[in-house]
């Protein structure tokens, strides 16, 4: 084979190989419309929210009238709404504040930095400097806590400091459940000093 022919040869066996990766690299992808995700807009914004759930003390008819007791005022200075999507919720981005009132009319309150009320689930997730102080002096302070609205269930998996000024007690731990008066208590894991009568 002579010089002339090698560099043909060469040149060729370039010029096909350049011609299989070019053709190779061909888009087969599909494109389905998911690779973005879709913007999502709340159905509303609304600033110094403030909204009161009522329930009344019996069933009512559609032409009866009764008496109803305040069960918990929500106060927040931002709530975005977004009860228009597959799966609603209301968000309050720049924290909101819970008054709970017992069938006495005792008042207790939960602070948080965020939230989330999902509706279709019937769970509010608490996140951001939580604390529940109860009318009875309890006082329970953690990061995140989720509240079981169906079930009057309470819990959290994050660290907390419980403080019991009826006889006395600071308990700290990670993860506890408890109901919404804090007369049930579950303390999943507590570590620290701990005084108990």
């Amino acid at each position: 084979m002579t010089q002339s022919s090698r560099y043909n040869f060469y040149g060729i066996a370039m010029v096909l190989t350049m011609a299989i990766l070019f053709l190779s690299c061909k888009d087969n992808y599909k494109r389905s419309g998911a690779e973005k995700l879709p913007l999502v807009y709340p159905m509303f914004i609304a600033e110094n929210f403030d909204m009161t759930y009522t329930m009344t003390r019996e069933q009512l008819n559609s032409e009866d009238s009764a008496s109803s007791r305040v069960i918990a005022v929500l106060n927040s200075p931002l709530n975005h709404n977004f009860e228009n999507l597959t799966f609603p919720y209301q968000k309050f981005p720049e924290g909101l504040v819970i008054d709970f009132f017992n069938e006495n009319g005792d008042k207790s309150i939960i602070k948080a930095d965020f939230g989330i009320i999902y509706a279709a689930t019937n769970v509010i997730d608490l996140q951001g400097n939580v604390v529940i102080e109860s009318h009875d002096g309890k006082k329970l302070e953690t990061s995140q806590l989720y509240w079981d609205q169906d079930h009057d269930w309470i819990f959290t998996q994050e660290k907390f400091k419980f403080t019991n000024p009826e006889d006395g007690t600071v308990m700290d731990g990670e993860g506890m459940d408890f109901n919404k008066d804090i007369s049930v208590l579950n303390a999943h894991r507590t570590f620290g000093l701990m005084t108990i009568k």
